[in-house]
């Protein structure tokens, strides 16, 4: 069942859309629209909220819980028009107007390419469509990462941000203390043999067949229901808080896919600690960046109302590392969830992520709007 599917099935209206990238990808994008609890279809203007998965993901992770529970039915609850992203490379934007699937440039990509293409191309869709001219964002994980890329890189977009939710956000990654990351990082942490190796291909790739052996493997059966609480601890840094009962249907669309550019681009910068590009080596950085080591994202250029929320359990954005955000963003909050045991998927895929994380993030709309106002009285009064 994917994610159209999954909407419907709960009674909510669902809609597929798809936006093309500048550089040739076509990305699929869904939408609920309007909640059948509120009657509100003919309601104009309603708040944009769009919500960005995180690695390995896809839209689905975000629709797992159920209507009473998940993030995207939560918000469309609360009179919000949801809109669903999909980055290049999984299984719902697999597609380049440009180049074949099968040709290895197709995945010579990172996360920079989804933060500087991706996110812009779907934002200004929705916005396009809509006729309104901001939007909520909300990220998880990586998703957090590439907004951080658009709102530095491209620093336009910040003005089509009306607040940004970042669930565990990976940005400075020097304590991060996940295994895969840890363990990986001497052989594909700096350029060289073993990242050249892996690079430009795609990792952990989707089918019908594997994703069908893992739904089994994920049933609900003891024994093999083991081996899928393994998979979480490779994907997330461990069960945690996490509600096991879901692991079937994350089987059935996860792992969704990425290129190992990602993966290595996440490694490189645990091992610099800094926010940079895509390391290349020295001859190719000098080509690419006129430098011999990638730049830095500036962060100073995110103007966005920008809120950080840090799980003290999380092995894959570490409080420490996030702890060092706010000194470059004007406008922040940083939001430490109270539970020492909260992990990384917990902030999708929790026992308690509507109370603990879901009605928090909805609930700073409200906030959100006194702090815009209270900015335009601000600006308004330097003009006196």
């Amino acid at each position: 069942m994917l994610v159209a599917q999954r909407i419907e099935s709960y009674g909510y209206p669902a809609e597929s859309h798809y936006v093309e990238t500048e550089d040739g990808y076509v990305l699929n994008m869904f939408r609920i629209p309007h909640s059948p609890k509120l009657n509100n279809a003919k309601e104009a203007n309603r708040p944009i909220v769009f919500i960005q998965h995180g690695l390995f993901s896809c839209s689905d992770c975000f629709l797992l819980n159920g209507p009473d529970d998940s993030l995207a039915y939560n918000y469309a609850d609360r009179g919000y028009d949801v809109w669903l992203g999909n980055a290049r490379g999984n299984i719902y934007s697999r597609n380049n107007t440009k180049i074949s699937l099968n040709h290895p440039n197709f995945w010579s990509f990172s996360w920079h390419e989804i933060g500087a293409y991706d996110l812009p191309a779907m934002i200004d869709y929705i916005l396009d469509l809509t006729g309104q001219e901001a939007l909520h964002y909300v990220g998880h994980s990586q998703g957090c990462t590439t907004f951080f890329v658009m709102a530095s890189f491209r620093p336009e977009y910040n003005a089509k941000i009306k607040t940004a939710h970042m669930l565990a956000p990976p940005i400075f990654m020097g304590n991060v203390s996940e295994g895969l990351v840890v363990g990986l990082a001497p052989y594909i942490g700096t350029p060289g043999t073993g990242s050249e190796l892996l690079q430009n291909q795609v990792f952990l790739p989707w089918n019908e067949v594997i994703q069908r052996l893992l739904d089994t493997a994920c049933s609900n059966e003891p024994f093999v229901h083991e081996y899928c609480k393994t998979l979480a601890l490779m994907w997330g840094g461990g069960v945690g808080n996490l509600n096991v009962t879901l692991l079937p249907q994350v089987a059935e669309t996860h792992p969704a896919g990425i290129s190992t550019n990602q993966g290595i681009h996440f490694i490189q910068n645990h091992v610099s600690n800094e926010f940079r590009q895509y390391d290349w080596g020295t001859k190719k950085n000098l080509a690419k960046y006129g430098s011999e080591v990638p730049p830095s994202y500036d962060l100073t250029k995110i103007t966005s109302m920008v809120y950080l929320y840090a799980g003290p359990a999380d092995a894959s954005a570490n409080l420490k590392d996030i702890a060092r955000l706010p000194e470059y963003l004007p406008h922040h909050e940083l939001l430490e969830i109270d539970d020492p045991t909260w992990g990384h998927l917990d902030f999708i895929f929790a026992l308690k992520v509507k109370e603990v994380i879901n009605d928090v993030a909805i609930g700073l709309f409200f906030t959100s709007r006194a702090w815009a106002v209270t900015c335009l009285k601000k600006e308004a009064h330097a003009h006196l």
